[in-house]
């Protein structure tokens, strides 16, 4: 039986998918994540406990524990863990993406340098720490820019500023996210960092692909339909298959093949963020694992003449294990997902309108991933959602249709926070 090594978050939601594609297959499915060494199995699944903030000492505790029954292959879900999956594939000789490129991809600063330096489109950008004074950068700032951390994910912390005294705001309200408890607790550099760079007006897009020893395989290519121009910038609905004219999608696979190749990227999974307007593709991100969260399940796949479909996490693990990528394509109904935004702070108490929701026509699946009681963080402080939508149709409009028809079915409870009081001995 062929082994896997899967590294994720304890709590990341692939990870039953991946679980129950890997039985399909009859693979072997290893688990490392990021748990606590001292309890004994706690979600029973024998996962190897290791800390995505000490990366060296994670891969060594990997290697030890499959020493005498090494995997396969190396996949990773999540930005945090993509460096410690190309350090375990090193060190196997497996075909992975390096461990250069990885934490390339994984820097925001890095990235820009690699695809400057490639000629491939970006806008300015500066890189300064986030204790800095925002009024006395230079060289001159142009408005409007955007503001952003150099190593988080989901648009956390990515503000947009169209004056001097917005920078300025931005910066502190930059500053104090990076004080975060979960933030400071994985003790990286990057965190002391802010990357200022130009804001790109146009249509964002989202790409999902396989790069096969540095050749793209495209498996979707996703509209983002809500306006993406801040002040902050979070993802709501992704579509597929896109409206974007075949000429602006060969641009997009182009672009964003040649900043995979400027990166260093060249075996495994990619999720590539891009902005397209009159002047061009610009790649905003390419980032070295695939799709994140439940978001993959509005990705199905068939081959040849088959009416059968596959799940994207089903062909990551194909992939890895050898199979080519080539004969595999996504399905011929349009399909999308709605990220369910927080509206407000507060604690979350109920939703109603769940049958009405999961009974609008072309919705498959809803689901609610916040739990009661939980405090609900939007953007830019945030790092979650409410939940998902699933919807699939005959066109991408009627599936976009259709998420916007059961989030309107939706309501949720959110009561205001109540700050905790402090001891007067405290």
């Amino acid at each position: 039986m062929p082994r896997v090594l899967l590294l994720a978050a304890t709590t990341g939601y692939q990870t039953r998918a991946f679980g129950d594609a890997a039985e399909r297959l009859g693979v072997d499915l290893v688990f490392a994540t990021d748990r606590c060494n001292v309890l004994d199995d706690p979600w029973q699944d024998r996962a190897v406990p290791i800390r995505f903030s000490d990366e060296g000492l994670s891969a060594a505790l990997i290697l030890e524990a499959i020493r005498t029954k090494p995997v396969d292959g190396v996949l990773a879900v999540g930005d945090r863990p993509t460096v410690i999956a190309a350090n375990v594939g090193a060190a196997l000789g497996l075909k992975c993406h390096s461990v250069e490129a990885a934490a390339t991809a994984r820097s925001k600063q890095l990235t820009r340098e690699r695809l400057r330096g490639a000629g491939v489109p970006a806008p300015w950008f500066l890189t300064t720490p986030v204790s800095s004074d925002a009024r006395l950068l230079g060289p001159p700032i142009t408005f409007p820019c955007v503001v952003k951390p150099l190593a988080l994910s989901g648009s956390r912390g990515v503000i947009r500023a169209n004056d001097a005294a917005e920078l300025v705001a931005a910066f502190y309200r930059l500053r104090a996210i990076l004080q975060a408890p979960d933030i400071r607790g994985e003790r990286r550099p990057d965190h002391t960092m802010a990357l200022v760079e130009g804001f790109i007006p146009g249509r964002e897009f989202a790409v999902e692909g396989l790069l096969n020893e540095g050749a793209l395989h495209l498996l979707a290519i996703f509209d983002k339909p809500d306006p993406m121009d801040g002040p902050f910038f979070e993802e709501t609905i992704y579509v597929t298959p896109s409206s974007a004219s075949s000429d602006q999608q060969r641009a997009i696979v182009d672009t964003v093949s040649r900043a995979a190749e400027a990166i260093g990227l060249s075996h495994g999974p990619i999720h590539a963020e891009c902005r397209v307007n009159e002047e061009g593709v610009y790649v905003l991100e390419v980032a070295a694992r695939p799709i994140g969260g439940l978001c993959a399940r509005a990705l199905r796949f068939t081959r040849g003449a088959s009416a059968s479909t596959s799940s994207l996490e089903e062909l990551l693990l194909r992939h890895v294990l050898g199979e080519s990528a080539e004969g595999w394509r996504r399905e011929s109904m349009a399909s999308g997902v709605m990220m369910i935004p927080i509206p407000r702070r507060g604690v979350f108490r109920d939703v109603v309108g769940l049958d009405e929701a999961r009974s609008v026509s072309g919705v498959f699946d809803v689901r609610i991933t916040a739990k009661p009681d939980q405090l609900l963080v939007p953007l830019p402080e945030g790092a979650s959602y409410l939940g998902f939508i699933f919807a699939r149709a005959a066109t991408s409009l009627e599936v976009e249709h259709s998420l916007r028809a059961a989030h309107a079915c939706l309501e949720f409870a959110i009561d205001p926070e109540v700050p905790m009081l402090q001891s007067l001995h405290g």
